[in-house]
């Protein structure tokens, strides 16, 4: 695993750059670090088979899920220009590092 930082956090609002599912706007759900890949909602929804569990109380069936897409291919949507853009990091006065907006220079949390 790589030691550089992360750009894209968890609920962060991404488009989606390539793939069957290019154009499409949502949250990041969970952001997959080892495999640097993020599962983003409601995008590379596939259709899984399950079984029931009656442990688990269960019912079998098929189920929509989100899989997992590489984080090279997608990109955060800045909050406030609601544009795609590159995101960079600054050192704030009360020496706390922030991620910024290249496009607007705005602050993201």
């Amino acid at each position: 695993m790589s030691t550089h930082a992360w750009k894209i956090h968890k609920d962060d609002k991404v488009i989606v750059l390539a793939g069957k599912d290019k154009g499409k706007i949502g949250k990041v759900i969970k952001v997959l670090r080892s495999k640097n890949q993020v599962i983003v909602e409601k995008t590379n929804m596939v259709k899984k088979h399950t079984k029931p569990n009656p442990y688990a109380n269960q019912p079998g069936g098929i189920v929509e899920k989100e899989m997992p897409l590489d984080i090279s291919n997608v990109q955060f949507v800045c909050s406030a220009c609601s544009k795609p853009t590159r995101l960079g990091f600054k050192i704030t006065d009360d020496n706390k590092k922030v991620r910024y907006c290249k496009k607007c220079n705005e602050t993201i949390s």
